[in-house]
């Protein structure tokens, strides 16, 4: 099973770039921008990673994230994730960014998004790892805080395929942004939400019906709605699914707790993704053999999720075809040797 996980090619469609911000990054990024960091060491960093919810964890993200400050950092932080991507056979990937961190620290909407965009082409024609970009409002700001970040993304709508919603979720209910999502919607892009990973299943419908979102990221609490569940599986809306990090985070108090075999024993078009890999300890691969080993998820069971992650991006139908036969090809040439 693990060779298995290791070698399959993959789509990885939930993982926030700052959250890819590894400590050694870090520390190298700090003094080339005369940043003070609280912190003395590489190891010191990865041991203020203990969280007790989602808000402990921002704190921390938010912390990180003051290291970036020119083109450049955003080129090195997207580069260095993309070729660990590469590195564990991610061949597409769909990248969150939070442009409302940046420009509220004064930065510039193109200094943050032509360093991103940079290394993805980069990476594509030097890896032959593809990759979209989804810009996320954040939801414990205000609706016309989003609405001004969506009116600044506008120019570089060809570099970012959808909207989304992330951060603190509890108490910030998508149906907060439904003007936003509007708007974003008539100029084009796609949409997706975080809901049901802290916030209850009452959040992924607001999703669903106020957002009109083609995804659900997390979505862990729809077991908790027969019929949200019952929806879900009949219209086969992607749920991206973040084991390490609902741990981590304490969503559930240990791996094997999580529902992602009961998801998909209901049916569901459950993924795996790693969120914030940097800060959860681990990327695809990890995520995958954490769940697998706690779980007890068979083979049928990893290669659903790796066609679901093939299927829910937002590829052509062409491009995915291409994945799914290079998925076959795989898996042919695996029964033979054995």
């Amino acid at each position: 099973m693990e060779k298995l996980i290791r070698e399959m090619p993959k789509a990885e469609l939930h993982m926030h770039i700052e959250g890819s911000l590894e400590p050694e990054l870090m520390f190298k990024l700090a003094p080339r921008n005369g940043i003070a960091l609280p912190f003395n060491s590489v190891e010191e960093v990865r041991k203020s990673y203990e969280f007790t919810d989602l808000q402990s964890f921002l704190d921390i993200y938010y912390q990180g994230v003051r290291v970036l400050l020119k083109e450049q950092d955003f080129y090195d932080l997207t580069r260095a994730y993309l070729e660990k991507a590469h590195s564990q056979n991610v061949r597409h990937t769909e990248m969150f960014f939070d442009p409302q961190a940046h420009i509220d620290r004064g930065l510039a909407f193109d200094t943050v998004i032509n360093g991103i965009h940079r290394a993805q082409v980069d990476a594509e024609s030097q890896l032959g790892i593809t990759s979209k970009l989804i810009m996320c409002f954040l939801r414990d700001l205000s609706a016309s805080a989003a609405m001004e970040t969506l009116n600044q993304a506008l120019p570089f709508k060809d570099w970012i395929v959808a909207v989304g919603l992330d951060s603190a979720e509890i108490g910030n209910p998508p149906e907060k942004f439904t003007a936003v999502f509007d708007k974003a919607r008539e100029h084009g892009f796609l949409t997706v939400a975080h809901a049901g990973e802290e916030g209850p299943p009452e959040y992924i419908w607001q999703a669903l019906d106020q957002l009109k979102v083609s995804r659900i990221d997390h979505g862990v609490r729809c077991v908790e709605d027969k019929k949200l569940v019952e929806r879900l599986a009949k219209e086969q809306i992607p749920l991206t699914v973040c084991p390490l990090s609902n741990v981590k985070l304490h969503v559930f108090d240990s791996m094997e707790h999580h529902p992602l075999k009961r998801m998909l024993d209901l049916g569901l078009c459950a993924t795996v993704n790693s969120d914030d890999p940097a800060y959860f300890e681990g990327y695809i691969t990890e995520n995958f053999l954490a769940v697998q080993k706690a779980l007890n998820l068979d083979h049928n069971d990893i290669v659903s999720l790796v066609r679901n992650s093939f299927q829910a991006s937002f590829l052509s139908h062409q491009e995915v075809q291409k994945l799914l036969d290079e998925l076959d090809d795989y898996l042919e040439r695996r029964e033979l040797q054995h």
